[in-house]
C-alpha cells in the first residue's frame, strides 16, 4: 500500500509541478535563444529525474514511508544522496526546472524554478526541519551538523 500511494504522490506532486504546469502554462512571455545550451537540459531532466526517483526508492525501501508529508518515513534516510545533500528530491526538481528554462528560453520558467526554490526554502525551514528535529532527535541533529542543506558535499 506505501508503494503505490508513493506512487500516487509521484504521478501527482512532480508530474503536476514539474511537468504539466511548466509545460502547459508557461511557455509564453519573452524568451531568450538558447542556442546550443539548449542541450544541457537533457543531463538537467535526467539527472533530476533519476534524483527524485532514488529518493523515492529510498524512501519507500529504507524509510519505510512516502515523501508525502501525510505520510512521512517512519525512519530517518540518510543514505543514498542523502549522504550529500539534505533535500535532493528538491534539487532534483529544481534541476529539471532549470532543465525546461535552458530548453525552452522562457523567463517565466525561471521565475517560477526560483519561485519553487524559496517556497522548498520556506517549507524547510518552517515545517520540515523543526518536524524531524522533534521526530529523530539526535540522529538528525548530528545530520544537520554532517550534511549540507543545498549545496552537495562530495568527497
Amino acid at each position: 500500500m506505501t508503494a503505490l500511494k508513493s506512487l500516487f504522490f509521484l504521478i501527482f506532486v512532480p508530474g503536476l509541478f514539474v511537468g504539466y504546469i511548466p509545460l502547459t502554462f508557461l511557455l509564453t512571455g519573452p524568451q531568450i535563444e538558447t542556442g546550443l545550451l539548449s542541450l544541457l537540459s537533457y543531463p538537467l531532466w535526467l539527472v533530476g529525474g533519476l534524483m527524485i526517483l532514488w529518493c523515492f526508492w529510498d524512501f519507500l525501501i529504507k524509510g519505510r514511508g512516502t515523501p508525502a508529508p501525510i505520510d512521512p518515513p517512519k525512519e530517518l534516510v540518510v543514505t543514498g544522496l542523502y549522504n550529500f545533500v539534505r533535500n535532493p528530491m528538491y534539487v532534483g526538481v529544481e534541476m529539471m526546472l532549470i532543465g525546461h528554462f535552458v530548453w525552452f528560453g522562457f523567463w517565466l520558467l525561471l521565475a517560477y524554478a526560483a519561485f519553487f526554490f524559496l517556497a522548498f526554502h520556506t517549507f524547510i525551514l518552517v515545517y520540515e526541519e523543526p518536524t524531524l528535529k522533534k521526530k529523530f532527535g539526535a540522529a538528525y541533529e548530528e545530520y544537520l551538523k554532517r550534511v549540507p542543506r543545498w549545496i552537495p558535499k562530495l568527497g
